[in-house]
C-alpha cells in the first residue's frame, strides 16, 4: 500500500499517531518516530488559549529537534477563534498540518457544545472548517478533521459531517467508529468506516480497535480507508510503529518480532531520557512514571520493583531498577490483540448544553459559534 496523500503533504506510511492529552508530547512523538516513519499529532490545543497567548497552551507548542513534519491538533468551538488559532500555528510554529478535534467524548467539552458534540451543529462545523482552511491555504498547510459517528445511535452526525468536510476543502477526515456516548467502550464500528469512504471522495483514516499491525491492514481491507489513527494501542508500545511500517511497506507484513523484556526495558529507557532532554530531570521522571504500567503490561515483573518504577526520580535510579527485570523474558502473548489503556462503560447520556438538540445550526448573530473558555481543555 501506497503512502498517504493530505494536500500537499505527503506521508510515507498511512500511519497517523493520535493525540492523547499528556501522553503525546515531543519525547514520545519522537519515540514512536524512531521506529517508524508515520505522521506524529501533538496534544489537542485550544483555538482561544492559543490566541490569547495562555501559557499552559503555549508549553504544549514544543518540538522535537528531530521533527520534521509537525503536527498540531487544534480545539476549538467558535469560527473565528478556530480561523485566528490556525494562521499563528503556521506563522508562528511552523505546522505543516493542523487537525481539527470534533470527537473528544470527555464530558467537561461536550457539555459547552465541544468535540464531539459539535457536529451535530451541521452550520457551526461548515463554518469552523471554512474558517480554518483558508486560514492554512496560503501557507499550504492541509487541515483535517476527526470525528465519531455520532452523539449516540439515535443522534448519528459521520455521514453529514463527511459531506461538511469534503465542501469546506478539508484534505482527510478520520472517524472514530464509536459514538460519543461509547466513549472508549465496547467494540468500534469499522462498518461506519466503511460507510464514510463509500460516502465522500476525500480521504478517510480509520480509528478504533487498532492493537496489531495486523488489525491496522484488516480495517484498510474491510473498510476501504486511505490509512489509520493510532491511540491506545500504543501505549507502552512504541514499537507498534516499527511493525506498522513493515505492514504496509511495498514488500507486505513480514512476521513481527516481539521485544524481550530487555529489549522493552531499553525502550523506557530511551523514553525516559527523551522525557528530561525536553523537561528535566525531576519533571521528565516524574512524566514517565504513568508508563510504566503499559510497558510491564502481562510481563511477570513483581509489584515492589513495580511500585518502585512507579516512584523513580532520576535517571539513576531508573537504570538500577531497570538492572532487576529479567531481559531474556518473552514479550507475553496473552496481551497480544487486547485493549490497552482506557476503556469504562457507555454513558447513559451525553452532557450537552441547554436546548442543543433542537436545532443542527449553532450559528449565533455575526456567524460566532460557541464561547470558549481559555482553559477548557488541555489535551485530549
Amino acid at each position: 500500500m501506497s503512502g498517504l496523500r493530505l494536500g500537499s503533504l505527503e506521508v510515507p506510511t498511512p500511519v497517523v499517531l493520535a493525540p492523547m492529552a499528556g501522553i503525546t508530547n515531543a519525547a514520545y512523538r519522537r519515540l514512536c518516530a524512531e521506529h517508524g516513519a508515520g505522521l506524529y499529532v501533538c496534544e489537542m490545543i485550544t483555538s482561544r488559549g492559543l490566541v490569547e497567548g495562555d501559557e499552559t497552551t503555549r508549553r504544549m507548542l514544543v518540538f522535537d529537534d528531530a521533527e520534521q513534519v509537525r503536527s498540531v491538533q487544534l480545539y476549538g468551538t467558535d469560527p473565528v477563534y478556530v480561523g485566528k488559532a490556525t494562521r499563528i500555528l503556521c506563522e508562528e510554529y511552523a505546522v505543516a498540518h493542523v487537525d481539527l478535534n470534533f470527537g473528544c467524548p470527555v464530558p467537561k467539552v461536550t457539555r459547552k457544545g465541544g468535540g464531539g458534540a459539535l457536529p451535530w451543529k451541521r452550520n457551526l462545523l461548515g463554518r469552523i472548517l471554512e474558517e480554518a482552511v483558508a486560514a492554512a491555504a496560503p501557507y499550504g498547510v492541509p487541515v483535517t478533521m476527526k470525528t465519531r459517528k455520532g452523539l449516540d445511535d439515535d443522534h448519528l452526525t459521520f455521514l453529514d459531517a463527511g459531506r461538511i468536510a469534503q465542501e469546506a476543502g478539508v484534505a482527510a477526515i478520520a472517524l472514530h467508529g464509536r459514538t460519543v456516548a461509547q466513549a472508549y467502550s465496547g467494540q468500534a464500528d469499522w462498518s461506519a468506516i466503511a460507510e464514510l469512504v463509500d460516502h465522500v471522495d476525500i480521504p478517510v483514516l480509520g480509528n478504533g480497535d487498532i492493537w496489531e499491525a495486523a488489525d491496522a491492514l484488516r480495517m484498510v481491507e474491510q473498510t476501504g480507508a486511505a490509512g489509520v489513527v493510532v491511540g491506545r494501542g500504543c501505549l507502552g508500545r512504541p514499537w507498534l510503529f516499527r511493525d506498522l511500517a513493515a505492514a504496509f511497506s511495498a514488500n507486505g507484513p513480514g512476521a513481527t518480532t516481539l521485544p524481550t523484556l530487555g529489549e522493552v526495558a531499553a525502550m523506557m529507557r530511551r523514553h525516559a531520557e527523551l522525557l528530561c532532554e525536553h523537561m528535566g530531570e525531576e519533571r521528565g521522571c516524574k512524566e514517565f512514571r504513568k508508563h510504566v504500567t503499559w510497558y510491564l503490561k502481562g510481563f511477570r515483573a513483581g509489584g515492589e520493583l513495580r511500585r518502585s518504577l512507579g516512584l523513580v526520580d532520576s535517571l539513576a535510579s531508573l537504570d538500577r531498577l531497570l538492572a532487576d527485570l529479567d531481559p531474556t523474558e518473552p514479550f507475553p502473548a496473552s496481551e497480544l490483540g487486547a485493549p490497552r489503556g482506557r476503556q469504562g462503560a457507555p454513558r447513559h447520556r451525553v452532557v450537552l448544553p441547554e436546548g442543543w438538540l433542537d436545532d443542527t445550526d449553532g450559528l449565533c448573530a455575526g456567524g460566532a459559534g460557541v464561547l470558549e473558555d481559555v482553559d477548557e481543555t488541555t489535551g485530549g
